[in-house]
């Protein structure tokens, strides 16, 4: 099983994970744009801006590739991979679905978390 686990650094300690992808220097934050400050991931003008920015693509891409290296490696058991972004709203779970979707279709059983998601925007 593929365990994925998305969160805001501004809130509590980065989970314990295999896998920890750290969003937040080089994607943008939709927080900065007003139409979606107060949106979440939940919200499909998020998703569309988060999936739309350079990178992220490529960036589901290699972590489900490091997904099967774990999964395939010596010790079976499962896979943990923490998505973290500045508050966990918006990019984090964004990707955290897409990288569950991706494995999904590749075969792997996933279950999702988010963290922070429910949580108040941060004001910064």
């Amino acid at each position: 099983m593929v365990i994925i686990t998305s969160f805001g650094y501004l809130h509590d300690p980065t989970p314990g994970a295999h896998l920890v992808l750290d969003l937040r220097h080089h994607f943008r934050d939709p927080h900065v744009s007003p139409e979606l400050k107060n949106m979440t991931a939940h919200d499909a003008p998020v998703r569309a801006a988060v999936l739309a920015t350079p990178g992220i693509t490529g960036l589901v891409d290699a972590a489900a590739r490091a997904v099967g290296a774990f999964a395939a490696g010596p010790t079976r058991g499962d896979v943990v991979v923490a998505v973290g972004c500045a508050g966990g709203r918006h990019r984090a779970p964004t990707v955290a679905r897409a990288l569950a979707d991706r494995l999904t279709a590749d075969g792997y059983t996933v279950a999702v978390q988010h963290r922070d998601l429910h949580r108040p925007v941060v004001e910064r």
